[in-house]
């Protein structure tokens, strides 16, 4: 299972708007420019992955001990490069489509490919969800190939073979309809379509999540209780599966509750104007100031008329009364560092996504060279739970 946005995903069987929000785990380098990193789950799944396969082949074929490890350690591998694939597939198409992205996660259970913004439209989320399982069946079907001109009943043939299903099972998994699969994606995206409400799409693709997910732990179940699934193993990872899924599936559900109760406005129309002061005024003229603006927030700027940043409320309640006419504003600001900058087209889930590290903060909105004000942060969730509470119906009670 893949997710493409911030929430993990079962793998290869292969797949968070979850996670890690940034790439974690151990740096692998990049392609393409995609930071990629491994999760330290992924070494307990390569060493259940080479045990038993390894297993599997000893148990086919007579082969020493040492040469069963390599060739399981050897499918993990592959496995691990195709899992990587499928999420390239993601982020090449959502690059191409205009979506950055901030990394991909391999881990015990797949991986993920975290977007820095959510698909503008249906049909790019259609687009960048098809990537990935599209991937994984054409690797299934070039393992496959190389698998019938090999010799038959081979080592090398087996082993192909065994490539091959892994990636086709992994792309038809995906590609099943419900949220956090791939497949859940693209029925958010048709729900979209259809609706106009990329929400309720998200709402309706994770309720068939859920049921994905109920039906996978039963259809294992009942396998391995027949004796057709014989290994303990495989009944586990596909029972842990599920479970992933099922929580991933009840994320994307509130995340599409939450969506709905936020304001339809963006960033640049829910920024402040800002006054600016010189970095030397004394605290108590800047707050004299405020007052008389009606609490506009206090851009702090240098000799030249260059922003520096703004006041940070907690320093300069701190002041005592009697220093704030000789302390400069300059020392109780908190200067503007890049991830307290936002683009002012940010709306929605995104731009909630852009101030999660300081959800309290203030935050300079911008567009391109053009500053619009400040954005702050304890306003906008203020307002998104004023909006929550008056969305909710109000209890009647009869009297008698």
């Amino acid at each position: 299972m893949d997710d493409y946005r911030s929430a993990p995903a079962p793998a290869s069987s292969a797949a968070r708007t979850r996670p890690p929000e940034r790439g974690s785990g151990i740096p692998l380098g990049r392609l393409f420019g995609v930071p990629i990193f491994l999760a330290p789950s992924w070494l307990l799944l390569a060493a259940l992955i080479t045990l038993t396969y390894s297993q599997f082949l000893s148990a086919q074929r007579t082969l020493p001990m040492t040469t069963g490890f390599v060739l399981g350690f050897g499918f993990v591998v592959c496995l691990l490069l195709s899992v990587l694939l499928h999420e390239l597939g993601h982020a090449v198409t959502s690059r191409h489509s205009g979506i950055g992205v901030s990394g991909i996660t391999l881990e015990m259970l797949g991986g993920y490919t975290e977007m820095e913004r959510e698909a503008p439209r249906p049909g790019v989320e259609l687009f960048v969800s098809l990537a990935g399982p599209a991937v994984s069946l054409l690797l299934g079907l070039l393992a496959g190939g190389v698998a019938l001109v090999l010799p038959a009943h081979s080592l090398a043939e087996t082993f192909a073979f065994q490539l091959a299903l892994s990636n086709i099972v992994v792309a038809v998994f995906n590609a099943l309809p419900g949220l956090p699969l791939d497949g859940g994606r693209a029925l958010q995206a048709l729900v979209w379509k259809i609706s106009g409400d990329p929400n309720l799409g998200r709402r309706v693709a994770g309720w068939s999540g859920r049921l994905v997910a109920v039906a996978t732990a039963a259809t294992v179940v009942v396998l391995y209780s027949q004796g057709v699934l014989d290994r303990i193993f495989g009944l586990l990872f596909t029972l842990l599966v599920s479970i992933t899924m099922w929580v991933g599936a009840g994320q994307a559900i509130r995340h599409g509750r939450v969506a709905s109760s936020l304001p339809p406005f963006n960033a640049r129309e829910l920024a402040r104007p800002v006054i600016p002061v010189a970095a030397a005024t004394p605290l108590a003229e800047a707050e004299r100031i405020a007052q008389q603006s009606g609490g506009q927030p206090l851009a702090v700027v240098d000799g030249a008329g260059a922003m520096l940043g703004f006041v940070h409320g907690a320093s300069a309640r701190a002041v005592p009364a009697e220093r704030r006419p000789w302390v400069p504003i300059g020392d109780v600001t908190r200067r503007i560092d890049e991830h307290h900058v936002l683009a002012g087209d940010l709306r929605g889930t995104d731009l909630l996504h852009a101030i999660r590290d300081d959800p309290g903060g203030d935050y300079l909105v911008v567009s391109g060279e053009d500053v619009h004000g400040v954005l702050r942060g304890a306003e906008l969730l203020s307002l998104l739970e004023t909006r929550r509470s008056t969305s909710r119906p109000t209890s009647r009670r009869n009297r008698t």
